[in-house]
Parts: structure tokens; sequence; C-alpha cells
């Protein structure tokens, strides 16, 4: 694979309670635990930014797929669920769902678009097998 573009971003602080940046600068959060896993609350999480990472990420790969298909993806739109949890092995793990919105488009070639583009995502591929992704049509 040729890399294009490489992401960095560095933790400090107490992890979950802590800071992450950017080496560019635009990004810069404090990070807290939330609420419903016993912390503070009140600023974003990972998994929020994942949430954001693979919204933007997998919308970007269906509009690509729905022009190529000469299908309408003028308000179109990703809204990403990530989920954290115990495995029940000792572990933490995630699970997605991806709820896609297509209103000019048949639910039928809908449906073929955003498999399409769960083949294309990189995030998708990087999840595949990993955790589980649901995709639903709204």
């Amino acid at each position: 694979m040729k890399i294009l573009y490489t992401a960095k971003a560095t933790a400090t602080g107490d992890g979950r309670d802590g800071q992450v940046s950017s080496s560019d600068g635009q990004l810069d959060l404090v990070l807290a635990a939330p609420a419903e896993m016993g912390g503070a609350g009140g600023a974003t999480n990972p998994e929020q930014l994942f949430a954001a990472g693979y919204a933007a990420c997998f919308h970007n790969a269906l509009r690509r797929v729905a022009r190529a298909a000469h299908a309408e993806v003028d308000g179109s739109q990703v809204t990403a669920e990530v989920g954290i949890g115990p495995t029940g092995q000792g572990t933490f793990g995630l699970a997605v769902t991806l709820r896609i919105a297509l209103p000019h488009v048949p639910a039928d070639t809908a449906t073929q678009l955003v498999a399409r583009a769960h083949e294309v995502c990189p995030y998708s591929n990087a999840t595949r097998g990993n955790i589980d992704v649901q995709l639903e049509l709204v």
C-alpha cells in the first residue's frame, strides 16, 4: 500500500481523562470518560472521535460510489453510533451501527450502494472481522 497521508495524534494525561492533540494543531481536545462508564463526562471521548471519523469516511465512500452509479447524493448523511462494553472475557469491545440516509435513491439501489461503500471504506476495511458493524438505511 502506498501511504498518501499519515495522521499523527498524541494522548497525554490519564488516558480517557486526559487530552489528545494532533501534530498539526488542528485537533486539541480534553477527554473525559462518559458518565455511563463511571466518568465525569462533559468532554469528548475516544468513542465519539471514532464515530466521527467512521461517519465521515463512510459518507465519503458512499457519495463516491453513488456518483459513479449516477445516483442522487443530495441530502445524504451517515450517522455512526459506536458502543463500548465488556466482552465477557475480561476485555472491552466495540460495536458500530451506521445509519445511512440516501433520501433521493430507491431503497433497492440504496442497499446496493451501501454494500459497495462498505467494501471500499477504509474504516470498514479496518474493522471487518474485528467488530460488529451494522448498516441501516433510514
